[in-house]
């Protein structure tokens, strides 16, 4: 017992007694899991806490990040605009032995290919007009932690012929300068592009593009996490209600339908501007479809449930169970009817979608 044995038996086995020891055993062992999980969850909600979603898709996003982020690997985050990708830079940064080091960001596509170039690696003074003092730049201000690059698929070819020369050999040269200055920094980028296709045209460099990419992270478009959209829409709808003094208690259901309707094309910031302009509009203690932007207000389905390849089954029911209240106007007990399911079972399962409960069983 002392050595983790759960119970012991005495000869001769009277087998109500052994029904009842195995019974217990297995309720103790799943205990003993649902305690496991719940510690889980909970260690990766404060690992991700500036980031929300509990879908799929999300959840692999969390597991590359944890697996990736303790290493020194290049990472090239991945996604169309608005999906988050800054945030997962900045994750990826606190969940690394760096996290007390500098975290410092480039926009590449805010910058010309001169201005670039001396923001990265500094200058000298007089290395050009203007130039009326030596400058660091960001690779030396980053040292010992991380240099997040932004919309990398933006910079110009001889950038990225110093940016690979600095990835490889971890040293670089001011502009207008001679001395070699060394750098320990963990490079993670960003981009919109499809940079093998950029390849292809000959606007970026293969040999950067594999030393950038040793582990890539795809942040999916909203469209893809649908699933994420009732988390994140409270999120904002606390954030910019509390920042207009407005005391709105939720969204209603109509509202809803037409946030899942809408194909977010601007994708998170979109959705998040999406109900900032609500939350101003709003003059009652529930958010309305007059309160949505025209665009979603117009959002309708057109019939058909669409479901991408891959999707498990707990997905696909979550898709077709939101897709179809949508579909009648947001009335529940017509979307159980619809769906030949008890309207409590509909609500239960709302329920477990909304808590992230559903995966716990």
């Amino acid at each position: 017992m002392r050595d983790g044995a759960w119970d012991f038996l005495s000869k001769p086995v009277d087998l109500d007694h052994l029904s009842l020891k195995v019974k217990r055993a297995l309720e103790n062992r799943e205990l003993f899991f649902q305690h496991r999980r719940m510690e889980e969850e909970l260690e990766h909600k404060r690992q991700f806490k500036s980031i929300i979603g509990n879908s799929r898709n999300m959840r692999e996003v969390f597991d590359t990040m944890s697996k990736a982020a303790p290493t020194k690997a290049s990472i090239l985050i991945t996604g169309e605009s608005g999906v988050g990708k800054e945030l997962v830079a900045d994750g990826i940064h606190e969940l690394s032995p760096r996290k007390d080091m500098p975290l410092v960001k480039v926009h590449c596509a805010a910058l010309t290919a001169s201005l670039l170039e001396s923001e990265l690696f500094g200058h000298e003074k007089g290395a050009f007009t203007g130039a009326v003092s030596k400058r660091r730049g960001r690779f030396e201000l980053a040292s010992g932690g991380t240099l997040f690059l932004d919309e990398i698929g933006e910079i110009d070819q001889n950038i990225q012929i110093k940016l690979l020369r600095v990835l490889q050999e971890k040293k670089f040269e001011r502009v207008g300068g001679e001395q070699t200055v060394e750098t320990d920094v963990r490079i993670v980028t960003a981009t919109n592009k499809d940079l093998k296709a950029e390849i292809e045209k000959g606007n970026f460099r293969e040999d950067l593009y594999f030393r950038l990419n040793v582990v890539n992270i795809h942040v999916p478009p909203l469209r893809e996490r649908k699933d994420d959209i009732p988390l994140l829409a409270a999120a904002f709808l606390k954030e910019f209600a509390d920042e207009n003094g407005k005391k709105i208690e939720g969204i209603q259901e109509k509202a809803r339908s037409r946030l899942y309707a809408y194909e977010w094309p601007g994708n998170i910031r979109e959705l998040r501007n999406c109900i900032e302009s609500a939350v101003v509009m709003c003059q009652s203690n529930n958010i309305t479809v007059d309160d949505l932007p025209p665009a979603l207000r117009g959002a309708a389905d057109d019939g058909w449930i669409h479901i991408r390849l891959g999707a498990n089954m707990e997905e696909c029911e979550k898709i077709i169970i939101h897709e179809t209240i949508t579909h009648c106007g947001g009335n529940k007990s017509k979307a159980a009817e619809t769906l030949e399911i008890g309207r409590k079972t509909l609500l239960r399962k709302l329920a477990e979608y909304e808590s992230g409960g559903s995966e716990e069983k």
